[in-house]
């Protein structure tokens, strides 16, 4: 079996789908860059996608199959200057999110649009369906941003030892109803990283045992400490927060995370 096809249109439309992959790909990773490099990174993968298509080996399927991992760390790494193998490998995954739920998109659109047009299709019809999926996603994509920017807080905490507040980057859990078995406060978690910078604030006369549940595992005991002024950034001004009692616990919160705390949303309020 023999396949016809016209490099420029597989050129225009594979150049396309990486200019709306890229910038997608760029949104979930949190890395900006200018117009003329995200063009540069989709001309130089469509370039890429075309030789491998010309290669005499496997079959159509085959050579895309094989050639679009190393063709996403190429543009990515071209694109937003992303180096190193785990960034590159996550570049890759972001990338083939983005590729999996547009394509997804586009076939649906396609499907919509074909009966309207009756059956026609072509370049057009593809790229139409391209440019409308992607701007779902593009939607979708911020409005799922926003929506965990305002989750991120930013706390201050002033260190003794170190004569100076650290600033932490905080999580508001709305599923977060740890609390104090005694008093009854709201319990905020933190990670040992951050904990072996505050541990002057941390005294034995202000330690706390907090139970807790999570999944996975069916009960625990929490070491949790008592610090005595937090400070949390708010859009419409700072709270200052006395007494807060923080348990020291890592699940949840990993090495690679934007937050070292998952903050209680007991805090947040008047």
């Amino acid at each position: 079996m023999y396949y016809k096809l016209y490099i420029d249109s597989v050129f225009i439309l594979q150049m396309t789908t990486d200019l709306y992959l890229l910038s997608l790909a760029g949104q979930i990773m949190r890395r900006t860059a200018t117009r003329r490099k995200i063009w540069l990174g989709a001309a130089a993968g469509a370039g890429m996608s075309c030789l491998i298509l010309m290669l005499p080996v496997f079959t159509v399927g085959g050579r895309l199959l094989l050639g679009s991992v190393p063709v996403s760390m190429f543009m990515m790494c071209l694109t937003y200057q992303i180096h190193g193998v785990r960034s590159l490998f996550r570049a890759s995954l972001a990338m083939a999110a983005a590729g999996f739920f547009l394509g997804g998109g586009m076939i649906w659109i396609m499907n919509r649009l074909r009966a309207v047009m009756k059956g026609s299709g072509g370049l057009f019809l593809t790229l139409t369906a391209g440019a409308l999926s992607y701007l779902v996603m593009r939607a979708v994509l911020q409005w799922l941003m926003r929506r965990r920017d305002d989750s991120l807080r930013t706390v201050r905490v002033y260190v003794p030892a170190l004569g100076q507040e650290i600033r932490i980057s905080a999580l508001v859990d709305t599923g977060n109803h740890l609390s104090d078995p005694i008093s009854g406060a709201p319990v905020s978690v933190i990670s040992r990283k951050i904990a072996r910078c505050m541990e002057s604030c941390m005294s034995q006369e202000k330690f706390h045992a907090v139970p807790y549940r999570s999944v996975g595992k069916q009960s625990g005991i929490l070491s949790a400490y008592e610090l005595p002024e937090m400070l949390i950034e708010e859009t419409g001004g700072t709270l200052k927060r006395e007494h807060v009692i923080v348990a020291v616990c890592d699940t949840g919160i990993s090495e690679d995370s934007d937050y070292q705390m998952i903050l209680h949303p007991g805090l947040l309020e008047n």
